[in-house]
């Protein structure tokens, strides 16, 4: 499950896509701070109702307004073995959904409508993370690599060969210059750049 504010929610007051900028943006007292963290959320709350999707081991999303209803927005099919991971841009309009059979599936944010499938691993997709420009999604596989995607060209920008086994965890940075990724191979790798 994910929650249209999650990223929001994990960065607080620090402004990612500001940091080149201003690397010390989150300064003044524990008021100013809390305050700084609640106009970012209510920014992200303005753009609509706060949404979750769900994903299945039936090969299912489903996409909810919890706050307005209990029935579910909208059911999201395409993939063709259980999903993993599903995960809302920072920007919230594009959904991510990474699955066992080998692809991850964009979806439209505010409607659940299928955008595109992003195919290039040879095994199962176990995690996702986007940067936070909501440009590059990062995906780890049991085919022990990374890849980066565009998500406005669709395609694949870098692959990141270097675990010697199935890579569980994928993050990115929220100053958008790293990735951290963990393997059954029992090493954490950190990648610039």
């Amino acid at each position: 499950m994910a929650l249209s504010t999650d990223y929001v929610l994990r960065t607080g007051a620090f402004e990612p896509a500001e940091a080149s900028v201003n690397p010390q943006d989150v300064s003044g007292s524990l008021a100013e701070i809390k305050q700084k963290a609640l106009l970012r959320y209510n920014q992200i709350r303005g753009q609509g109702p706060e949404r979750l999707v769900s994903g299945s081991d039936d090969f299912t999303l489903f996409l909810w307004l919890p706050a307005e209803d209990k029935k579910p927005l909208k059911r999201m099919t395409g993939h063709q073995a259980l999903i993993n991971q599903v995960l809302f841009s920072p920007d919230t309009r594009t959904i991510a959904s990474a699955s066992f059979d080998k692809s991850i599936k964009l979806w439209d944010g505010r409607t659940g409508k299928y955008l595109t499938s992003l195919r290039g691993h040879v095994s199962a997709v176990y995690q996702i993370a986007w940067s936070a420009d909501s440009r590059l999604l990062v995906s780890g596989s049991s085919d022990s690599t990374l890849k980066v995607w565009d998500t406005k060209t669709q395609k694949l920008t870098v692959d990141l060969p270097g675990h010697a086994d199935e890579v569980f965890a994928v993050d990115w940075s929220p100053d958008g210059q790293r990735v951290a990724s963990g393997g059954k191979d029992k090493c954490l790798r950190i990648w610039r750049r």
